[in-house]
């Protein structure tokens, strides 16, 4: 499993199972094995008839998406696995849905599993349930009656393939058991006024984090395992892949640039560290020596990441809940990132991070400066691992899972 909603659904999984709910994952490839954990089948074939799903799907994306740069942003779902009658499916009382998409389930299979009556739970973290396809529809708001029209189509019409798709969805959703739990109460708020979701139950339930593993230590510890410097201000990046447009590399090099050229005391005692998928063009941009991680898969590198930084930046331009949010605020580091999505639910203005103006890159610096220099750092680090305890814990979640369990079992 990976990507971030293949991370949360399977602390979910985990937090369910830590407080007496018989619960257990249903994933279409198993990296690890893990407790509760199960793929659908294993094997040099499976993992080859998955990648062919994965594949087929894009090609036949290729001819409609406007550019390379919406090639993953678009799905489809024109091809997955029926898992209709697998036994963990047939035994199950609820079945609870994450994320879907790359030729795991298609439309067509999604109707099958709605079909067999049971209740249906699906965490959203993204759009994708009640667009026409995209994951995040940006400033379009079409999904809110028809989607037609998309920007993300390189031939937009009244009957494109987004309005084919969210027809299709509108069919299988009619009848559907279906209960709606959204990370955030942004989306949440999102999915009640979309024309596929508004008069489907709909909670906002956010993501667990295991708050005894993401946790403060020692600062220069962390930095002496990473190879970092122990007397310089770090500043933390990351994602799976740095260069997409909606984790906003644009305002974050141009709000670097501004630190740079106008607070000396930055420009002489701030670094940067990058951790995620990042070409050399990009990082040549930074104004700052930046420290690289490329991609880390291991959790425990990432929680030295977090005790090294001093601030973790969250430049992203459309996001639900972020799981490095999340993370960094468990282990005491404060964010400082734009005031989207689900992010002003997890920040608290000048008090566990700042909340810069979106899209300003004058307000990302001024944030990175302040925080850095200006304010109390201690207290926003106290604050912002308080908040995580308080909210995100695996108990604290489970629990209110749990009553929309009890709910509709009623």
């Amino acid at each position: 499993m990976g990507g971030g909603a293949a991370v949360a659904s399977n602390r979910l999984n985990r937090a369910l199972r830590r407080n007496g709910v018989d619960a257990k994952l249903l994933v279409q490839d198993l990296v690890r094995d893990e407790e509760g954990v199960h793929a659908v089948d294993r094997g040099f074939i499976h993992r080859q008839k998955a990648f062919a799903r994965f594949a087929y799907e894009r090609l036949c994306f290729l001819p409609y998406e406007r550019s390379s740069s919406v090639r993953f942003a678009f799905s489809p779902a024109n091809v997955g696995i029926d898992i209709s009658n697998h036994p963990l499916v047939q035994e199950a009382d609820i079945i609870h849905l994450h994320w879907v998409n790359q030729g795991f389930l298609s439309l067509e299979t999604l109707g099958k599993l709605f079909s067999l009556g049971k209740p249906i739970v699906w965490t959203q973290h993204d759009m994708w349930s009640f667009t026409g396809g995209c994951h995040y529809a940006g400033s379009c708001l079409e999904f809110l009656e028809f989607c037609s029209y998309c920007p993300f189509l390189r031939k937009p019409s009244k009957k494109d393939l987004s309005a084919q798709l969210f027809a299709q969805k509108r069919k299988i959703y009619s009848q559907a058991p279906l209960s709606i739990v959204a990370c955030s109460k942004w989306l949440k708020g999102l999915a009640q006024e979309s024309k596929l979701l508004r008069k489907k139950n709909s909670f906002a339930i956010p993501n667990p984090i295991d708050i005894d593993f993401y946790k403060p230590y020692d600062k220069s510890e962390a930095r002496k395992r990473l190879g970092l410097p122990l007397d310089k201000k770090l500043i933390l990046f990351g994602a799976a892949n740095v260069n997409d447009q909606r984790k906003g590399m644009r305002y974050f090099i141009e709000a670097l640039s501004v630190l740079n050229e106008n607070f000396p005391k930055a420009a002489e005692s701030a670094e940067l560290v990058v951790f995620g998928k990042m070409n050399k063009d990009t990082e040549a941009m930074f104004p700052f020596k930046t420290h690289s991680f490329s991609f880390v898969s291991d959790p425990k590198v990432l929680v030295d990441l977090y005790n090294a930084a001093d601030i973790y930046a969250l430049p992203s331009l459309q996001d639900n809940l972020p799981n490095t949010v999340m993370e960094a605020m468990a282990c005491g580091t404060p964010v400082v990132g734009f005031s989207i999505g689900g992010v002003p639910e997890m920040v608290d203005h000048k008090k566990s991070g700042y909340l810069a103006e979106v899209k300003n890159s004058l307000s990302l610096a001024n944030g990175l400066y302040v925080s850095l220099f200006v304010d109390d750092l201690e207290a926003y680090s106290k604050q912002a691992r308080k908040d995580v305890v308080e909210n995100y814990s695996e108990k604290v979640v489970a629990d209110q899972y749990l009553e929309v369990y009890k709910s509709l079992l009623k």
